[in-house]
């Protein structure tokens, strides 16, 4: 079973920093391409940043010098360290990675809306 915890969220004004942590157990960690996404209210979930299997970064124009994406290989955990956080940073982040379950078999391939997907968690930045 696949699993992707996210944490590290919260309230926090303009200019300040978080740092947000996506725990997996079960997943391809290590061996494929991880991403943070987010939803603000009213609006279709966007990639933020993605980081390849030899830690190579991907970023949203929107944040890069701003974020970083990062991973641990011996913990099966990938970092969104968010500094200079603006009121437009404000939504529900989740990441997402590989395998995902369709019902008789786990989905491998690069599309992330077939691959898991953590709970999700409120990040909201106060101007």
């Amino acid at each position: 079973q696949v699993q992707l915890v996210e944490s590290g969220g919260g309230l926090v004004q303009a200019g300040e920093s978080l740092r947000l942590s996506c725990a997996t157990s079960g997943s391809m960690f290590g061996a494929d391409d991880m991403s943070w996404h987010r939803q603000a209210p009213g609006s279709q979930r966007e990639l933020v940043a993605s980081i390849t299997s030899n830690g190579g970064t991907n970023y949203a124009d929107s944040v890069k010098g701003r974020f970083t994406i990062s991973k641990d290989d011996t913990k099966n955990t990938m970092y969104l360290q968010m500094n200079s956080l603006k009121s437009e940073d404000t939504g529900v982040y989740y990441c997402n990675g590989p395998p995902g379950y369709r019902g008789s078999y786990y989905y491998t391939g690069p599309n992330v809306s077939f691959r898991s997907w953590g709970q999700g968690i409120q990040v909201t930045v106060s101007s």
